[in-house]
């Protein structure tokens, strides 16, 4: 996976770093499988707004988003006591993939503290054609700014940071193979633009967050102890849903996941 140190020195720098083959081939099809699945599913729903509230009865998407290759890469950002706090994808369709106008996550969010990183996996290829993540380096060190409705052009979030406080120019496209992951931080200003190509380009964001940071929006439906140990009188912990055949998607391993020491459902 590479020299970790750089990336979290990147990291520091510029707001983001990227992770390059960071999961199996394998289990990037069966995440590939899992978005159509979900589509599928939840016919109701655009393809870029595969939300949070349908992880908490998922195995597949436990399993996924509780792969340690990923937990070790979040532990360097977040420390040793990991728990989710959400998880979106965004799979953004051929030919009318809709943009994420420019934002911050962390004015979304109802943690506090707004100590959370974002591992951002890629599903398919992310490359500026497809409309990949963009960001605008050195941003994280802005503070917050509330959101902006925006309805003119379908976008995926509705809304965007004030147009004045960004700086295009200095954007840079996240480029990312199947399996690859990019990090980034909360403040950041970041966006995508449209899919108008002829492939679907799907991202998995995944918010990670230390036991230590309260989620003051109670209940919660997506919240799981990941790694570590949980903080008393924080936050409150789901258990992981177990496969049921029929119900959920198949996945290697789904006979015997999770383990007895994960805690179920």
């Amino acid at each position: 996976m590479g020299d970790m140190s750089r990336q979290r020195k990147q990291f520091d720098r510029d707001g983001y770093a990227i992770y390059e083959d960071v999961l199996d081939a394998e289990l990037v099809a069966e995440a590939s499988a899992h978005v159509d699945w979900l589509i599928a599913k939840n016919p109701e729903l655009r393809p870029e707004g595969l939300l949070h509230t349908l992880v908490r009865h998922d195995p597949f998407w436990l399993r996924l988003i509780s792969d340690e290759r990923l937990l070790d890469i979040a532990e360097e950002y977040v420390g040793p006591n990991i728990a989710l706090f959400a998880s979106h994808y965004i799979a953004k369709p051929p030919g009318d993939g809709q943009p994420v106008l420019w934002h911050q996550d962390g004015s979304y969010w109802p943690l506090e503290p707004m100590e959370v990183v974002t591992l951002w996996l890629a599903v398919d290829d992310s490359l500026p054609e497809n409309g990949c993540m963009r960001v605008v380096p050195g941003t994280q060190h802005m503070e917050l700014h509330e959101m902006q409705p925006s309805h003119d052009t379908p976008n995926v979030l509705s809304s965007q940071i004030d147009p004045t406080l960004v700086n295009e120019d200095g954007a840079v496209d996240v480029v990312l193979k199947a399996g690859g992951v990019s990090v980034h931080h909360p403040n950041i200003v970041h966006g995508s633009n449209p899919n108008t190509s002829g492939l679907r380009r799907c991202g998995l964001t995944i918010r990670y967050i230390p036991t230590s940071t309260r989620i003051t929006q109670k209940p919660w439906e997506c919240a799981f102890l990941l790694r570590g140990k949980a903080v008393a009188g924080v936050n409150d912990y789901l258990l992981r849903p177990r496969y049921v055949e029929g119900e959920h998607m198949a996945f290697r391993g789904c006979e015997t996941w999770p383990t007895p020491a994960d805690g179920t459902l």
